[in-house]
């Protein structure tokens, strides 16, 4: 009975410690640094004109100007199927036409929240979006108005309110590491031409819903960051 209750005990402090180290060095800020939601119904992908600035990590920044932009030449011109994979592991992103690899990027993937794995498809695609979350008591806290170029994914486990997507990005630089709440960060000259690229086709609009008849891009994600 002795060496029963020792077992318990050494169990109980073991399960303590492990749930101390999970809290302090990623539970914190997933439980109390949470990701922004979003209302698909309310989303227009027009741009905020009258906003000025932006907050990332509760530190100002100022907005890029809006500017009205053709759309680019692209590879991948082709009515072959299309796909993008996502190697946490490496922080990278692979766009592929059938076998063929048509792009290769260094992506910032999920840090104060994790980036879900598994197969996703695109279901949205806007030109501009404001996300928002995070916390202002852990220094983490977001403002993004006039994100661009975002495209929205999800599947049966991951809905769509829960805002997960691949977007250009203004407010860092640190691409190759973490430094999201889960979406994908990228260069914004290449979400440009992965935008454009990307299903659904915008049939010369700026933003587009997926639908039946134009479906989005399946999204494959998979690895671990390197904090994980």
């Amino acid at each position: 009975m002795r060496i029963d209750k020792i077992f318990i005990i050494i169990t109980g402090v073991l399960f303590f410690l492990f749930l101390v180290l999970y809290i302090f060095s990623f539970g914190l800020y997933e439980i109390f640094s949470p990701k922004g939601y979003i209302q698909p119904e309310k989303l227009t992908g027009e741009p905020d004109q009258l906003t000025e600035v932006a907050y990332f990590n509760n530190k100002r920044i100022d907005l890029p100007a809006i500017k009205e932009e053709k759309e680019p030449i692209v590879l991948g011109r082709t009515t072959n199927s299309k796909r993008i994979e996502i190697d946490l592991t490496n922080q990278r992103l692979y766009a592929y036409e059938g076998n063929r690899l048509v792009y290769n990027f260094l992506v910032s993937t999920g840090k104060w929240g994790r980036t879900p794995t598994g197969r996703f498809r695109i279901w949205v695609k806007l030109r501009y979006c404001k996300m928002e979350g995070g916390s202002r008591a852990l220094n983490t806290y977001y403002y993004l108005p006039n994100v661009p170029y975002v495209m929205y994914f999800y599947n049966s486990e991951i809905p769509k309110w829960r805002g997960y997507g691949i977007h250009g990005t203004y407010w860092h630089n640190n691409f190759g590491h973490p430094m999201s709440h889960g979406c994908i960060n990228m260069k914004t000259e290449e979400a440009r031409l992965l935008y454009y690229w990307a299903k659904p086709d915008l049939m010369g609009k700026k933003s587009i819903w997926a639908s039946s008849d134009n479906p989005g891009t399946e999204i494959i994600i998979y690895g671990r960051a390197s904090w994980e």
